[in-house]
């Protein structure tokens, strides 16, 4: 009998528990993650949670999740900050990686292996194939800072947080991390065109193997031994009539016209050229004498990054985790409207070529700046790229 009644106490006591929880407890409101929204659309009684409190659940917001960087890891050095010099600094050169680590250690190892002065600022976007574990390793002075973003949110966001830490009078290339660059003392002859050609803004080179070799309508511009080759038309919604923006540099004084990468449409190489072309002062065009290598694949007998890699390289691979994360062609396609629209913006004179950032408050000061546009573009790729 001593048993029964002291097994029925306990049962009291459990009871009491439940019900003291469930009168605190208050149902909230809506609240919901752009990373787990088909998570968060199923019904309370279908997960394996206990209620919990208002309090206790702390979601932020999309603009937050956006403008703040969730930075899981940043390695800076003290001399990156963004100040005005008397003499002009090495060029800033922004580096992006995502997933494809065997090509970032083999392409960024080709680019420490020159000579040349840069101030290298490195972002990894979520990679999941030990490119962090890589990047932390690099001990060459020349690079400013290494960051791990908690999440990818799009190229766009990598470009314009590197393009805030620039010294004003400084250079300004964004290399992506499937370039190869073969040529040596690439960096020279960029600025030597720059030096010689006041006019032009923005420099590039044509896509390389495995990519067919295809160059718009252009003006060959030649001034004793240096020359480059002008963007003609850079036509809005041109089949790649625009610099391509593999590996790109921006003059400082153009910088000061356009402000940023367009976080509004989010397309990049293909808006940034005309916009440029079209409604500043400058041009944009090619050099011809470098040469590069866009080579997609590295079997994982000749990788130089074995050593990092922890993959099982049966189910997945640095190159099959790339492509199932890569969205820009459907982003693209969602976002097309959003890029006519905001030249025809431009058109009718309702904004000038100064895009502002979401990253920088004090740019959309003065300038047009459709939050909402930006808000969608990078939630798309925090729900489908990480």
């Amino acid at each position: 009998m001593s048993i029964f009644l002291s097994t029925l106490q306990k049962f009291l006591d459990l009871t009491m528990n439940i019900y003291e929880t469930a009168k605190d407890y208050t149902p909230t409101a809506n609240i919901q993650s752009p990373l787990k929204e088909e998570e968060n659309s199923k019904p309370l009684e279908d997960k394996c949670e206990l209620p919990v409190k208002n309090e206790e659940i702390s979601v932020p917001p999309p603009i937050e999740q956006i403008t703040e960087p969730a930075i899981v890891e940043e390695i800076v050095e003290a001399s990156s900050s963004a100040e005005e010099t008397s003499s002009p600094p090495p060029p800033f050169i922004s580096f992006a990686t995502f997933n494809r680590l065997g090509i970032t250690v083999r392409n960024l190892n080709r680019i420490l292996d020159s000579e040349e002065d840069f101030e290298m600022h490195i972002i990894d976007c979520n990679s999941k194939d030990n490119t962090w574990d890589y990047i932390k390793s690099l001990k060459d002075p020349r690079i400013k800072s290494k960051t791990r973003f908690k999440f990818n949110r799009g190229p766009i966001y990598v470009l314009n947080y590197n393009l805030i830490k620039r010294k004003p009078n400084q250079y300004f290339f964004t290399i992506d991390s499937d370039v190869y660059i073969k040529t040596k003392n690439w960096l020279k002859k960029y600025l030597e065109v720059f030096e010689a050609f006041p006019e032009v803004g923005l420099l590039g080179i044509m896509r390389d193997s495995p990519y067919p070799r295809f160059m718009p309508p252009i003006i060959p511009r030649v001034k004793g031994d240096l020359a480059y080759l002008e963007l003609k038309n850079a036509q809005v919604d041109g089949i790649m009539d625009f610099v391509p923006g593999h590996l790109q540099a921006l003059r400082p004084e153009l910088i000061k016209e356009i402000g940023y990468w367009s976080e509004e449409n989010g397309y990049g190489d293909a808006e940034i050229s005309p916009r440029i072309t079209h409604y500043t002062s400058f041009k944009a065009g090619f050099l011809t004498n470098i040469e590069i290598d866009m080579t997609q694949t590295i079997g994982c007998n000749k990788c130089e990054a074995r050593e990092f890699c922890k993959l099982p390289r049966s189910v997945n691979t640095c190159y099959t985790l790339s492509r199932k994360s890569n969205v820009n062609e459907s982003f693209a396609n969602k976002a097309k409207w959003k890029y006519l629209a905001t030249f025809k913006e431009l058109q009718e004179g309702k904004r000038t070529a100064y895009c502002a950032s979401i990253l920088d408050p004090e740019s959309r000061n003065g300038h047009l700046y459709h939050e909402t546009w930006a808000l969608e573009n990078f939630e798309y790729y925090l729900k489908k790229s990480n």
